[in-house]
C-alpha cells in the first residue's frame, strides 16, 4: 500500500527533514510541502491527501484548527516541538503525534500506525461490501455471512461467535482486531468482552441488549455510541 502524502511546517528546516524522510519512505508519496495551512488550504480541500504531516504551532491557522476542517479521508500525524498539545492533537483524531527534533525511527513507527489504520479501513469496507469473512476455527477457515452473527463474546485470547442458527465458533484472534475489521456501527462494542450486531438487537432491558436466555452487558465505556445508535432507530 502507498499513501499519498503532504508536509505542512512553517520551519523550513523541519518541512526540508520531514520531506528527505518522506521521500526515502517507499510506501508514501509526496505530493506537496507548505509553509502554513492557510496556503495549503485550497490544494487540500479539493485535492486531499490520505496522510498529512502536520505542525501545530503556526501563524494564522494553528494545526489544531486546521485538522478540524480538513476532509474526512485525510488522516494526520502532528509534528509539534511542544508536547502540551498531545490531549488537543488526540482529540481532533489525530494518528499520531511526533515531537521534534523528529528522528527517522519514530517517523517510520508513525508511518506504519497509518498504514495500519488505511489497511484496517480497507478490509473493513471490503468486508461491509462482500458481507461475508472467513475465520480460523478447528484448524479450518470457515465462512460467515455478516447478517448470520448475532453478538462475539470475547474469552481472552479467543472468540466465541454466535449465530443466528444457533451455532458457537471458536477462534483464536482479539476483541480488537475484530471491532476494527468489522463494519461500524451495524456492529458495535457494548462491553469490553461484547461486540453485538445492531440490527439483530430486538429487545434491551435495564442496560442489557436480550438475546433468548444471553443478556449482553453495555458498559459505561461503550454506553454513548449504543445510545446514540439506539437514538437514531428510535421513535420518540
Amino acid at each position: 500500500m502507498t499513501l499519498s502524502c503532504s508536509i505542512i511546517d512553517d520551519e523550513p528546516l523541519a518541512a526540508q527533514l520531514l520531506e528527505s524522510y518522506v521521500k526515502k519512505t517507499p510506501c508514501l508519496e509526496l505530493h506537496g510541502v507548505y509553509n502554513s495551512a492557510i496556503t495549503a488550504m485550497r490544494d487540500l480541500r479539493s485535492n486531499p491527501v490520505q496522510l498529512l504531516l502536520l505542525d501545530i504551532q503556526m501563524p494564522e491557522l494553528s494545526g489544531i484548527e486546521f485538522a478540524k476542517i480538513l476532509p474526512p479521508e485525510t488522516k494526520v500525524i502532528f509534528t509539534t516541538a511542544f508536547p502540551q498539545y498531545a490531549v488537543e492533537g488526540f482529540r481532533v483524531s489525530a494518528l499520531d503525534y511526533l515531537l521534534k527534533p523528529i528522528s527517522y525511527e519514530d517517523f517510520v513507527h508513525s508511518v506504519n500506525k497509518a498504514l495500519d489504520w488505511f489497511a484496517s479501513i480497507e478490509r473493513q469496507s471490503t468486508c461491509e461490501a462482500d458481507r461475508f469473512m472467513f475465520v480460523k476455527s478447528d484448524y479450518k477457515l470457515i465462512r460467515i455471512a455478516l447478517d448470520d452473527i448475532l453478538f462475539i463474546e470475547g474469552l481472552k485470547d479467543y472468540v466465541r461467535i454466535y449465530l443466528s442458527s444457533g451455532e458457537k465458533l471458536m477462534s483464536l484472534m482479539s476483541m480488537k482486531k475484530l471491532e476494527e475489521f468489522l463494519p461500524q456501527p451495524e456492529f458495535l462494542r457494548t462491553h469490553r468482552s461484547f461486540i453485538v450486531h445492531m440490527p439483530k438487537v430486538h429487545a434491551i432491558d435495564r442496560l442489557r441488549i436480550v438475546f433468548g436466555e444471553h443478556f449482553i452487558p453495555i458498559s459505561d465505556n461503550y454506553k454513548d455510541a449504543v445510545m446514540h445508535y439506539l437514538d437514531m432507530h428510535t421513535l420518540a
